[in-house]
C-alpha cells in the first residue's frame, strides 16, 4: 500500500470515529474525574482556620484538638439523600464500637464543604444526629457541626485533599471517606464508604492516638499487634501470622506455668521411703 493512500484511509477512520467518541462522552465522566482523595497522611491540618457551629459558636479549629484523636466528616447539610444515610450509618457503628466512647476518648467533628450554608441547616443536621446519639455528653462540643467561609472550607478540604464538585443543580458531588486525626492535628487515616465498619473505626482512633485511648490501653495495643491497614482494601485485615505466634507464646507461658507449679508440689528431699535403721543392741 503506497504511502498516500494509508493518509487517505487514516483521515477516513478518524473522520468517521472522532465524532462518535465525542458524542459518546458522558459529561458525568469528567465529575467523577474531579472527585475524589488525594490522601496527605502525616499532613498537618491548619488549625489556625475559624468556622462556626450550630449554635452560631465561633470555633478556631485548634480549640477540637486537645489531647484526643478526631474523626473529621465532610459532608453538607442540604444533602437530600446520601449524606444523611452516611451519618446514620457513623452514629450506629459509633454505638457498636466497645472500649470507645465519644467526648471521652475521641471527638467527631463535621464541617460542610458548601459555604453558602448557614446556622440553620447546621442546627437541623446537628439536631437530628443527636437525637440518633442520644448517649453522647455534651454533643455540641463533642460532635460540632461547622460551616464556614469560602477560604475556609477550601483550605481544609485542599488540607486533606478532598475533592468535590457542585453540579449544576446546586448539589455537590463528593467522595464519602472520614479523616482520622491525631491529637496534634496531623493525618493519620482515610476510612472509605457509607457504612465504616465499627472495627476498623476503633483501630484508626486507637492507631492515631498510638494505642493510649480507651479502657483497656493493653488490649488496644494487642489489636494493633493483631490488624494492619490494607491500602488497596482500604480496611484493617487480620493477621494471621502474628496470630499464631501469639498464640504460641501464649502455650508456653502457660505450659511453664503449669510445670513450675508442679515443680513447687512436688515434695523436697530425696529420703522419702528410706527404711529406717533397727536400734542397736
Amino acid at each position: 500500500m503506497t504511502t498516500w493512500k494509508a493518509a487517505l484511509i487514516s483521515a477516513a477512520l478518524i473522520s468517521v470515529f472522532a465524532p462518535l467518541e465525542a458524542a459518546g462522552h458522558d459529561p458525568q465522566d469528567t465529575v467523577l474525574e474531579q472527585v475524589g482523595v488525594d490522601e496527605r497522611a502525616g499532613q498537618a491540618l491548619p488549625l489556625d482556620l475559624v468556622f462556626l457551629d450550630a449554635q452560631g459558636k465561633r470555633f478556631e479549629l485548634r480549640q477540637l484538638f486537645s489531647g484526643k484523636p478526631v474523626l473529621l466528616t465532610l459532608n453538607y447539610y442540604s444533602c437530600p439523600t446520601l449524606c444523611p444515610q452516611v451519618l446514620a450509618n457513623l452514629v450506629r457503628s459509633l454505638k457498636k464500637m466497645e472500649g470507645l466512647s465519644a467526648g471521652r476518648d475521641f471527638r467527631v467533628v463535621t464541617v460542610s464543604i458548601d459555604p453558602a450554608e448557614r446556622q440553620a441547616l447546621a442546627a437541623e443536621k446537628a439536631a437530628a444526629t443527636y437525637s440518633m446519639y442520644e448517649t453522647m455528653p455534651a454533643p455540641y462540643r463533642n460532635w460540632p457541626f461547622l460551616y464556614g467561609t469560602a477560604a475556609a472550607v477550601e483550605a481544609i478540604t485542599s488540607a486533606t485533599g478532598v475533592r468535590s464538585v457542585r453540579l449544576a443543580d446546586g448539589e455537590f458531588a463528593h467522595p464519602n471517606v472520614m479523616v482520622v486525626v491525631t491529637p496534634e492535628g496531623r493525618i493519620s487515616r482515610y476510612l472509605y464508604g457509607i457504612d465504616p465498619a465499627p472495627r476498623d473505626l476503633k483501630l484508626a482512633l486507637i492507631e492515631a492516638a498510638e494505642g493510649k485511648i480507651g479502657t483497656s490501653p493493653l488490649i488496644n495495643r494487642a489489636l494493633l499487634y493483631c490488624f494492619y491497614y490494607d491500602p488497596v482494601g482500604k480496611k484493617y485485615v487480620l493477621i494471621a501470622s502474628r496470630i499464631m505466634t501469639a498464640a504460641m507464646i501464649l502455650v508456653l507461658l502457660l505450659t511453664t506455668a503449669l510445670l513450675s507449679f508442679l515443680w513447687r508440689r512436688e515434695p523436697s528431699g530425696g529420703g522419702k521411703g528410706k527404711r529406717k535403721a533397727p536400734p542397736g543392741n
